[in-house]
């Protein structure tokens, strides 16, 4: 499944989408960023609540398929702008993380 076939599925929310076509290969919850970095596998879609610019190293080094936001958090336009140009999908939802898991699960 891609990340646009998620959104499509899911009903999630691209904030970011600038490579829609990458493949989801899994699921990761975290929020303790280098617990994250050694633990989230290439191609996870990572679900967190945080909102500050480091969740967007912590996806690029382990290489995440997306980020969903879970939760309603707000993000702002400078983590927005810096995603696009990172290539880095951002996605959002208003379910808890494990909601969210659970429904992604369900689809991949």
């Amino acid at each position: 499944m891609t990340v646009s076939e998620l959104i499509e599925k899911a009903g999630f929310k691209a904030a970011t989408l600038p490579e829609p076509d990458k493949e989801i290969t899994g699921v990761y919850i975290g929020d303790l960023l280098s617990w994250v970095m050694g633990r989230a596998n290439s191609g996870d879609v990572w679900i967190t609540i945080m909102s500050n610019m480091n969740i967007l190293a912590v996806a690029s080094l382990a290489d995440t398929a997306c980020i969903l936001v879970a939760e309603d958090v707000e993000l702002s336009q400078d983590l927005l702008t810096t995603a696009k140009q990172k290539n880095i999908n951002v996605l959002l939802t208003e379910l808890g993380a494990y909601e969210a898991a659970v429904k992604i699960s369900k689809l991949i």
